[in-house]
């Protein structure tokens, strides 16, 4: 009888874990790909793009102009959503002056294909490139990552030049972040998508800013403090008490803008 069981179990968790193998995409990624104008989202003077990849994919991204003087955020979002869920934060930073262009991965908001860290993150380059294509100077572009959007973010800005990186409730590592979720399955050697930003924080020498909620129950803020500690110089990092996953209203907007503020300022003084 305990054999049986045994065997009974020992085949349940395989086919358990083949499930979560060929499945994984769908734990990882919740797209909305309903494709909405920037303009039926109340952001009359924000442009859609259309970024097309080298094997035939379409992105959507939309862009609001900065205003003389003023930087480019190159927005990764969070792994949920479209778009037009962010349209409000793409309404305080365009008032406030900031510039922002927001690529959608593959599968949201209307961009056709599927997502995955090897495509996300070619994809996120190209919006670099795209962005560049706009008049936009490395100098003048804050590459900005939000939750998933944080393991984007490090490996563009491990690459490419920036004027500084925001990391919006960063998780370490996909694998490690999976096994909280996942504790009774073999993670490390069943996962695709890693997104291993410890391994790329490394080659960031940006400057790099963290931000994140003490009570975020999705990645926990411990993550974004070992992100922070082996992350490069210049560096900061706020965490938040009383703050779930990646927040966005009055107060984290203006702590992020304060940041941005001083940034611009030392880089300012530097050149002088």
């Amino acid at each position: 009888m305990l054999k049986t069981v045994i065997i009974i179990g020992v085949g349940l968790y395989a086919v358990a874990s083949a499930v979560m193998y060929y499945a994984q995409r769908r734990f990882i990624y919740f797209p909305e790909p309903s494709r909405t104008l920037p303009q039926a989202a109340g952001l009359p003077d924000v442009a859609e793009r259309i970024i097309a990849t080298p094997d035939g994919e379409k992105l959507i991204a939309w862009y609001g102009k900065a205003k003389p003087g003023q930087p480019t955020l190159l927005y990764f979002h969070g792994n949920g959503g479209a778009l037009e869920f962010r349209s409000a934060s793409i309404r305080r930073y365009l008032n406030r002056g900031r510039g922002i262009f927001m690529m959608s991965y593959r599968g949201y908001s209307g961009s056709t294909g599927s997502p995955s860290e090897t495509a996300n993150v070619a994809d996120a380059k190209l919006a670099y490139d795209a962005l560049l294509g706009e008049g936009v100077s490395s100098q003048d572009i804050i590459l900005y990552g939000e939750s998933l959007g944080t393991g984007v973010a490090v490996q563009v800005a491990s690459e490419k030049k920036a004027s500084g990186v925001i990391l919006d409730s960063p998780f370490t590592s996909m694998v490690e972040l999976a096994e909280k979720f996942y504790p009774w399955l073999p993670v490390s050697f069943l996962l695709k998508d890693r997104y291993d930003s410890m391994l790329h924080i490394r080659d960031v020498h940006e400057p790099v800013f963290v931000m994140h909620g003490e009570a975020d129950d999705i990645v926990p803020v411990e993550m974004g403090r070992r992100l922070f500690a082996a992350a490069n110089n210049p560096k900061d990092i706020i965490t938040i008490p009383g703050v779930g996953h990646a927040v966005h209203d009055d107060m984290t907007f203006a702590i992020i803008n304060l940041w941005i503020d001083k940034l611009r300022s030392a880089q300012a003084t530097a050149a002088e």
